[in-house]
């Protein structure tokens, strides 16, 4: 019979650290998450249980091979397990304890596995990583049926899984009379299974009471009900909280509920638009998510269930009658997992709302107990909470990203005489981003070229690009000067129209909270004006609080090409002017938001010691799209973490 997992306290002692006088021994490493991690650990456990049994302890004499295999088996599941789902750093504790009951006598040893991604979801759909070697684990299965008692502990950021052996018969006899040791952890696979009948037995499925009476909570199970259903509760809201996707949502769901409060789960959404399912109109809940204890059992349960999804949660007459959270009964899938269980299904609603459903079911039982069905009801509000949180955030973003594909131009003029290239990387890949460019024809022979950066991100960013852009443009070609365009929208920016900008970015986002009235957006802009000519392009740009221009010559010198000003947007009484320059063949001039000049690396930045004017000088003699591509590189090569700002970057080269 395996055991049952339960709640425990847990404290690793850094690996090294002086234990009290008559403390029994401990080990304790971190371990890279890597395939390489399950073989360590293995061998730690190994090497510190061959040395404890060697120690003048009580009870050390039982610390034999037998227990060392299991161990070992054990500490490897755990940490194979840690590695595939979490993908996180492992930290392994490995101690001896005296057994419960048994003071000065057997000795117990304990194996601890901590990953620091408790909301990492399985993998779904997605090609399996080289772990499908004989380092692949085979699950809790083993862990339950060789442990005396696991379980796991889960704190903010972490999970750690426990498992506690004991002491048990040396070799055993199968029928040919011959002694057997258990199968080395390295080397278990079906054909070593398939002579191993102790095993075989240890991860057999537990037997089910076929009574269809009620079964009572096991007192452990009890216990943990008791004592650890609140901080269940908490830490599955941080979890859930923590996901943006609907789907990720439905699989941390199953997680949470398999194997510990139910056999098998499963998870319908509703369509968005109409929440209300087929009967209604809509395309239907779509199951997105199935998982059972038995991996194996997936794919025929979800083709079950997928034949007979629950009911709708409003009545098909359209009626007004709010739905009920549950739990209700729901029809048990016998035809594919036995004749005898009991199957519940709980609504999914969030602000009066349906958007899904839960089921969950246990073989053996007619009925789950109140201690279950009060704990899942009070899990599934959270869930519905996460699914509601989950599908206004992706709300936004596309709304956000709709809005940025419209206020960004479908491709750049091109120059007679200017070679361009042109760089745009949103912090969030295909989501909103807060700079923008543009270059663009302005008749009577001139051409323009901006490059921003708004205060803020997201619906409120796109709003102020959406009133910067195309009055850039109107400006431009109803022939004003690049200082009297940067005069005229910094009034812009101050006037009623920012109040528009943020009551329409508001609606997106939701209402004002108290003391949030209309703010003004502020704006960084390089703008200018290049008008060719024979021999080269004349340049004429100003700098309004933004990073200033970069010339490169031909012989790798750098010079500044403009010189600072106002941000637009802050100041009503300001006057802006301009600069101008001639480029010349081979010349060429780099224009960079700060997510270029202020990419970090601990505490430095790339611009610090004119670093971005080094990096330019080491682009002489390359065109416009090699200088662009290789400053973008350089920016990301600085830093270890990924850039933490939207980056773009506008190279012009006289051709």
């Amino acid at each position: 019979m395996g055991a049952i997992p339960t709640q425990r306290e847990t404290a690793f002692r850094a690996g090294g650290a002086p234990a009290r006088p008559g403390a029994l021994p401990h080990t304790s490493a971190k371990l890279a998450g890597s395939p390489l991690a399950p073989g360590a650990a293995r061998d730690l456990v190994r090497a510190a249980l061959t040395e404890w049994a060697g120690l003048a302890l009580p009870g050390a004499d039982t610390l034999g091979e037998r227990l060392t295999q299991d161990a070992t088996l054990v500490v490897s599941e755990l940490v194979t397990n840690a590695v595939v789902h979490a993908g996180t750093d492992v930290e392994l504790g490995c101690r001896l304890e005296e057994e419960p009951g048994h003071p000065g006598g057997r000795l117990a040893v304990v194996v601890e596995v901590c990953d620091h991604h408790p909301s990492r979801a399985p993998r779904d759909g997605a090609p399996e990583p080289p772990y499908e070697t004989p380092e692949y684990g085979r699950g809790l299965r083993i862990v339950a049926g060789l442990a005396d008692a696991w379980g796991v502990t889960y704190r903010r950021g972490t999970k750690t899984v426990w498992a506690r052996l004991l002491p048990t018969a040396e070799p055993y006899d199968d029928d040919s009379g011959h002694e057997h040791d258990h199968a080395n952890p390295a080397d278990l696979s079906d054909g070593l299974l398939a002579s191993a009948p102790g095993l075989l037995e240890a991860l057999a499925p537990e037997p089910r009471p076929q009574s269809l009476a009620p079964q009572p909570v096991g007192c452990e199970e009890r216990e943990w009900l008791n004592r650890g259903a609140l901080s269940f509760l908490a830490e599955a809201s941080d979890l859930l909280a923590g996901q943006l996707d609907e789907d990720l949502v439905a699989a941390l769901t199953g997680q949470l509920l398999v194997p510990r409060l139910a056999d098998w789960c499963a998870v319908w959404l509703e369509d968005e638009v109409s929440g209300r399912g087929e009967w209604a109109g809509g395309p239907g809940p779509r199951l997105a998510r199935v998982w059972h204890a038995s991996e194996n059992r997936i794919e025929e349960l979800r083709r079950a269930l997928e034949k007979d999804p629950p009911g709708p949660s409003y009545p098909p007459d359209g009626g007004l009658r709010m739905p009920h959270s549950g739990p209700e009964p729901f029809p048990w899938p016998g035809a594919v997992l036995g004749a005898h269980g009991a199957a519940l299904v709980y609504r999914l609603i969030a602000g009066g709302r349906p958007l899904g459903t839960l089921v969950i079911g246990r073989a053996g039982l007619r009925a789950f107990p109140d201690e279950v069905t009060g704990l899942v009801e009070d899990l599934g509000r959270r869930v519905a909470l996460a699914i509601g949180a989950a599908r206004q955030y992706a709300r936004q973003v596309t709304i956000s990203a709709v809005l940025q594909r419209g206020l960004l131009p479908g491709a750049v003029a091109e120059i007679p005489g200017v070679r361009s290239a042109l760089v745009h990387e949103p912090r969030e890949r295909g989501g909103p981003s807060g700079d923008f460019y543009d270059l663009f024809p302005a008749g009577d022979g001139r051409w323009c070229f901006a490059i921003g950066d708004v205060q803020g991100k997201g619906p409120e960013a796109a709003v102020v690009i959406g009133l910067a852009r195309p009055w850039l443009r109107l400006l431009a070609r109803e022939g004003y000067g690049v200082a009297d365009v940067l005069d005229r929208l910094n009034q812009l920016l101050l006037d009623d129209a920012t109040e528009a900008a943020d009551a329409a970015a508001r609606a997106f986002v939701g209402p004002a909270g108290p003391g949030d009235g209309p703010q003004t957006r502020f704006l960084s802009l390089l703008y200018g004006e290049l008008a060719p000519f024979e021999g080269g392009v004349r340049c004429t740009l100003a700098s309004a609080g933004h990073p200033l221009p970069l010339l490169l010559g031909p012989d790798g010198s750098v010079a500044t090409a403009a010189h600072p000003q106002t941000l637009l947007g802050v100041i009503e009484d300001v006057t802006y002017t301009c600069d101008s320059l001639e480029l010349r063949h081979g010349d060429s001039l780099l224009c960079v938001t700060d997510g270029v000049t202020e990419r970090r690396s601990g505490l430095r930045q790339f611009d610090d010691e004119d670093g971005l004017a080094t990096a330019l000088a080491g682009c002489a003699g390359l065109d416009a799209e090699l200088i662009a591509e290789r400053i973008r590189r350089l920016v990301h090569d600085f830093g270890d973490l990924p850039p933490e700002d939207d980056l773009a970057l506008l190279v012009l080269q006289a051709d």
